[in-house]
């Protein structure tokens, strides 16, 4: 497992929950890391055949058929086991709720960041709107200026 310490974790969950992790949540980490190990399990199946066979073919007799000592280092190694295993539950449970915290908030930064956009783009056109009844209306004033230039002196209307 690396060494957790020497990398720069960029999200605010990780970096608390790794570089800033007290040493009893690393040391519960790296044993439950390893217990949930393909090495572990073959490690443990190789010792465990070894003694079993050094038992039955008698290379060694220090634990006889039933091997009851063999299963006292089960019973030891299953009773600090599982409270490493639930302290490591208990941090990756933590984990995923910094995580949904750190979620929520930067979606909650990015929907105000969408309403100011849309205030922004509501107010241009709006203004895009008054524009364009401001040019309506010159153009309505040129056209009625226009007419009344083509139109000859004296005579209402048009010309025909």
């Amino acid at each position: 497992m690396p060494d957790l310490s020497r990398i720069a974790f960029r999200h605010p969950v990780n970096q608390r929950m790794f570089v800033d992790a007290p040493l009893g949540a690393r040391i519960a980490d790296r044993v439950t890391g390893f217990l949930g190990s393909w090495r572990f399990v073959i490690i443990q199946s190789i010792i465990v055949v070894i003694w079993i066979a050094g038992n039955v073919v008698l290379l060694f007799h220090f634990d006889p058929y039933p091997f009851i000592l063999l299963n006292l280092a089960f019973s030891t190694q299953a009773a600090y086991a599982a409270p490493l295993i639930l302290l490591a539950g208990n941090r990756s449970a933590q984990r995923d709720r910094l995580t949904l915290e750190h979620a929520a908030s930067e979606a909650d930064l990015e929907e105000s960041q969408i309403e100011e956009l849309l205030l922004g783009n509501r107010q241009i056109l709006e203004r895009v709107e008054s524009l364009e009844q401001s040019i309506l209306t010159l153009e309505r004033s040129i056209s009625v200026a226009v007419e009344r230039l083509e139109r000859p002196e004296g005579r209402p209307g048009r010309i025909g």
